[in-house]
């Protein structure tokens, strides 16, 4: 990778290599250790689509360690029990993990919390009793939370929302159903966004609350397992509420105001879609030049033949501009900007030119490409499937759109 002019941190870095430790030590050995556990979905999945036990202890036994060492809750504020190193720490790290171990060791999603499934400033807004009862089980990995905002009939505009909180004495009730809820299956609490003020929510100025709700809870359902990308089972979900009883402790922040806490968790999703993309696409460029300088046709390497070399030459000069990309949008964010535009700007390039590094990875390497053992597919899969996670392409572009025309057109 091409030379960086401002160094990352000395910690930042001291704590890069930590990681990385970790990772061999804790992640690739557990692949290699439970491979037919891990790697086959035969084996992983239950029939009903979901993880099977030994799977989730696995899950739990990454997350706790990785707690237990000091890299679990790196980025989450210091008042919450986490380091508080904001979100350089969270870029820098998590474009490091998914560089060391690909897409098939894939139980390193679980080595730094996720803003979604874990510890993070998106829980600084719920009650002292939820901290309480609820936070320390999540900052020692024991417990997995969800997010629980995507409907049938509402992903990029969430202003479409169907479920309903309806007060009910002191607490509401909610009623409703979601999509794509990502951990669902394996989680112990969801955070719930509903409609509790139907005519603020109508005119987009309010309206919908947040609530942590245990999945456990009478009246929550999880209906089916959503599989994708031809696997056999999955860790998406469709979940129903039904009459679901919440009190006034389970409000997270303030309420009628909690789309701005989803729209606080969709920020922190682009800056992790953007270093999971940039990791990966660095990992499968790694392997594709490793290939291509020992892989030999008609008496020269394939390395040696245009057709070879310059697309990998294409994927190194765009992974180099989403990482500089990324490096500065983290940096805004930790200053206290808002960097609407630069982090819309960054995850979608990231993203985009991940699937396009890793695309020409599988061509260099022809039909090994294809491989289940190389694991490009999956790599191929996660990040095609980041161009639609927390704002698609088409999104973004929009918002990028709106922020020029509205006179930021700083570049």
């Amino acid at each position: 990778m091409a030379a960086i002019a401002e160094k990352i941190p000395e910690e930042l870095e001291q704590i890069g290599d930590a990681v990385e430790a970790f990772c061999r030590a804790e992640v690739i050995a557990r692949h290699q250790t439970n491979h037919a556990l891990l790697n086959d979905p035969r084996n992983t999945y239950r029939e009903d689509g979901r993880f099977v036990d030994d799977v989730i202890a696995q899950i739990k036994a990454v997350r706790m360690a990785s707690a237990k060492a000091g890299f679990y809750n790196v980025s989450v504020p210091e008042d919450l029990g986490g380091a508080g190193f904001g979100m350089l720490a969270y870029y820098t790290l998590l474009e490091r993990i998914y560089r060391v171990c690909g897409a098939h060791n894939w139980l390193c999603d679980f080595v730094v919390s996720h803003w979604a499934f874990g510890p993070s400033p998106v829980l600084s807004q719920v009650t002292e009793r939820a901290k309480s009862e609820i936070l320390n089980g999540m900052i020692a990995g024991e417990t997995i939370m969800c997010f629980g905002m995507s409907e049938p009939g509402a992903g990029s505009d969430a202003a479409m929302l169907k479920t309903r909180a309806v007060k009910s004495g002191e607490g509401w009730k909610i009623s409703g159903r979601k999509i794509w809820t990502t951990h669902i299956p394996i989680a112990d609490y969801c955070i719930v966004f509903a409609i509790t003020d139907p005519d603020r929510a109508a005119k987009k100025a309010g309206g919908i609350s947040t609530f942590l709700v245990p999945t456990s809870a009478a009246g929550v359902t999880v209906e089916s397992i959503i599989r994708m990308h031809g696997h056999i089972g999955g860790n998406e979900g469709i979940t129903v509420l039904e009459d679901v009883d919440v009190e006034p402790w389970q409000l997270v922040g303030e309420l009628h105001e909690g789309f701005r806490i989803g729209l606080f968790g969709v920020s922190m999703g682009r800056i992790y879609n953007s270093a999971r993309a940039v990791g990966l696409a660095r990992w499968a460029l790694e392997m594709a030049i490793d290939y291509a300088s020992q892989r030999e046709a008609f008496g020269n390497p394939i390395a040696a033949y245009q057709g070879v070399s310059f697309p990998l030459a294409d994927s190194a000069t765009e992974i180099h501009a989403a990482h500089l990309m990324g490096l500065n949008v983290a940096q805004l964010l930790d200053n206290g900007e808002r960097a609407i535009k630069e982090l819309s700007m960054t995850k979608s390039y990231s993203v985009q030119a991940a699937v396009r590094a890793v695309d020409r990875a599988i061509q260099t390497h022809g039909a090994m490409g294809f491989t289940n053992e190389l694991g490009l597919h999956d790599a191929y899969a996660r990040v095609r499937q980041a161009n639609v996670a927390d704002g698609t392409n088409e999104i973004l572009s929009r918002t990028i759109a709106q922020r020029l025309f509205k006179g930021d057109t700083e570049l």
